[in-house]
């Protein structure tokens, strides 16, 4: 198997082994934020109920018992009843004498006169009550339940007299406000990108000094959207305009309009833009904009009253209406900028579209070096070969190398990170982890071998192949071996030679096992899929099959969203030129695996020799695979460029 640095014509760059002065005026002051005693409201107003309720069980007295009548009487002719209380309908309240309580009750239908006789004898008190209690004690019964009640009734009337939005402020835009204390990230913790930089600041400055451009005759920008793949710091960018802005920046994100309510998105829309026109000049971030700014009529099935749509209509509305002299910018950014409205994009709305790319060999070089300032390198980490070594890495790839890269030196014991640590963590982020238990059978040992020398060899025998770093047959990941090549130069532009070539060396692995084995093996799979794929885009896109003439069906498609789906209802061409491409894709595939087979046999002897040194090794230099060809006198068809030696790991 061969895992490559990423292509810049292939989507990724890799293919892996088997499966802002002052302003004019000052901004007007925030809307008052509500008083900080109003969260004290509910424990206040349960804290009061459980009061309520304690002293209410205080105040009943001693525990009663319920007593029958009969035992009432005996307790009267004992002489042991206090004093009772006594309601037209014979309900009992007593004391007894040694101060316990009881209850009971006279049955109507008796004749009470003896019994009066008897409690007089005894000298019972007697007093006479009305039934159904006192109105106090009705009030105290339901004043815990009318408390809460009338709690939730004012706290909600005063959410909806605070927030403009109603119940709960869902109306209300979720946008973070930052005036007073700024995010610390400037433009120069931005590494490389000084070109996307420049345009941005620019937004800044003409907020700082506008009447320089009105000067000028320079009509402000209402929108500027920056587009770059996922981690190429689009967001770090905003971050560094807030720091660099000495206005007021109200950052948000497409997602924070999207509620299960409809007409919040909208009313979320029209609070935002309130709030930047309050605090003009100032600047609106919002990220991810493609959660509300899609294609109107996209969704069939929902049709134009979709929430969505309300939302985005709303943002065009507001962007239309602003006044250019208002002081308002809208910065967004996106990753998906095939999925936006029309509408959105066109000049008037957002004026400028920045494109952040992925960064080149210099930039990689200034990010790595802004993310190892927080730790402790070794003398032997060179910093331009690990960009060198990482085409296509962004700029959160490159973070997580040095991450990686830590974690590798703290397993090992040390707080220092060298170039092993570096390149073992180049090698989990591009293949995966590790895994030193799965162990080979020694036939799939041999066989791997076999494979990663024929890419190893044919990547040194090929004029416009790049150079061999290192050759391993350790898994990683789901690849049973992988040989590494790094480029000599950052390319943008790729030559038919080059392509050629590009075929040749994916195609090795399955040569050599047929040239040792007679036969292929299931090996070979992501590497015929990866050719297929190059072979393929040669014919289609790039005009290189002269059978099918310089005719280009380009997808269209940004490379930073992945390979495109191909979906035959929409190909622009018929069926007989999709024959066409067939056979001419299965034709550079077929002439690529002869040469590769035909090359690997007139070097019979470097490859034997390589594929011993990696059973034994496991693991060799891009050094080595040049010195097996000199000791074999195969050295004249080598061209004179300079390989690029790697620092083998076992």
């Amino acid at each position: 198997m061969i895992t490559r640095v990423r292509q810049a014509f292939s989507g990724r760059h890799e293919t892996r082994s088997a499966k802002p002065g002052p302003p004019n005026e000052p901004p007007k002051p925030a809307p008052p934020s509500a008083p900080s005693w109003r969260r004290w409201l509910l424990p206040i107003g349960i804290a009061i109920t459980l009061l309520l309720l304690i002293v209410r069980g205080m105040s009943a007295g001693p525990p009663t018992a319920s007593l029958p009548y009969s035992d009432f009487v005996s307790d009267v002719n004992a002489g042991k009843v206090a004093a009772i209380r006594v309601n037209e309908t014979g309900d009992v309240h007593g004391t007894l004498k040694d101060g316990k309580g009881f209850v009971s009750r006279i049955p109507t239908a008796l004749n009470n006169a003896q019994l009066e006789g008897r409690l007089h004898a005894k000298g019972v008190k007697i007093t006479a009550t009305r039934s159904g209690g006192s109105a106090t004690a009705f009030f105290l019964m339901f004043l815990p339940l009318l408390v809460i009640i009338g709690l939730f009734m004012w706290s909600g009337q005063a959410a909806q007299r605070s927030m403009a939005g109603g119940v709960g402020g869902f109306g209300r835009s979720k946008a973070k406000i930052i005036e007073a204390e700024r995010p610390t990230t400037r433009f120069a913790d931005v590494a490389g990108y000084e070109g996307v930089k420049r345009e941005i600041s620019e937004i800044v400055d003409f907020l700082r000094h506008p009447d320089r451009y009105a000067a000028a005759g320079a009509k402000p920008p209402r929108g500027v959207i920056m587009v770059g793949p996922p981690g190429t710091g689009k967001t770090l960018i905003a971050r560094a305009v807030a720091g660099e802005a000495e206005v007021p920046f109200l950052s948000v994100t497409g997602s924070a309009f999207v509620e299960m309510f409809v007409g919040v998105g909208a009313s979320r829309v029209r609070d935002l833009f309130d709030n930047a026109r309050k605090r003009a000049p100032s600047i609106i971030f919002m990220d991810e904009i493609d959660a509300i700014g899609g294609k109107r009529g996209a969704r069939l099935i929902t049709g134009g009253h979709d929430e969505r749509e309300q939302t985005l209509n709303q943002l065009l509305a507001e962007m239309d209406g602003f006044d250019q002299s208002s002081g308002i910018v809208l910065l967004a950014a996106t990753n998906r900028p095939e999925t936006l409205d029309p509408a959105l994009l066109r000049p008037g709305r957002f004026d400028r579209q920045v494109i952040i790319p992925l960064p080149n060999q210099a930039e990689r070089a200034a990010i790595l070096a802004v993310h190892a300032k927080s730790t402790h390198l070794a003398d032997d980490v060179d910093l331009d070969r690990i960009a060198r070594g990482t085409p296509g890495f962004s700029g959160a790839d490159l973070a997580n190398l040095i991450n990686e890269g830590a974690i590798n030196a703290v397993r090992a014991g040390r707080t220092v990170i060298n170039a092993a640590d570096l390149d073992a963590a180049r090698d989990r982020v591009l293949l995966g982890r590790r895994e030193t238990s799965n162990a080979l059978l020694p036939e799939e040992r041999r066989a791997v071998a076999v494979h990663e020398s024929g890419h190893a060899l044919l990547a040194a025998l090929c004029e416009h192949a790049d150079p061999v770093a290192k050759v391993t047959i350790l898994p990683a990941g789901l690849t049973l071996g992988v040989t590494e090549q790094l480029p000599e130069a950052e390319r943008h532009l790729y030559s038919e030679g080059y392509l050629t070539d590009l075929l040749t060396v994916r195609l090795g692995g399955r040569a050599a096992e047929l040239v040792v084995f007679g036969e292929g093996s299931t090996g070979a799979a992501d590497d015929l899929a990866g050719a297929t794929q190059i072979a393929a885009r040669m014919v289609r896109e790039f005009g290189l099959s002269s059978t099918l003439g310089p005719v280009g069906y380009a997808t269209g498609s940004p490379q930073y969203l992945g390979a495109p789906t191909e979906d035959a209802l929409l190909r622009p061409y018929s069926e007989q030129t999709q024959r066409i491409i067939d056979e001419e894709t299965s034709r550079l595939l077929r002439r690529a695996e002869e040469r590769a087979t035909k090359l690997l046999r007139d070097h019979r002897r470097a490859l034997d020799r390589l594929t011993e040194l990696l059973v034994e090794q496991e693991t060799v230099a891009g050094d080595t695979v040049l010195s097996v060809l000199r000791e074999e006198e195969d050295i004249a068809p080598l061209r004179t460029a300079k390989p690029v030696s790697a620092r083998s790991r076992t």
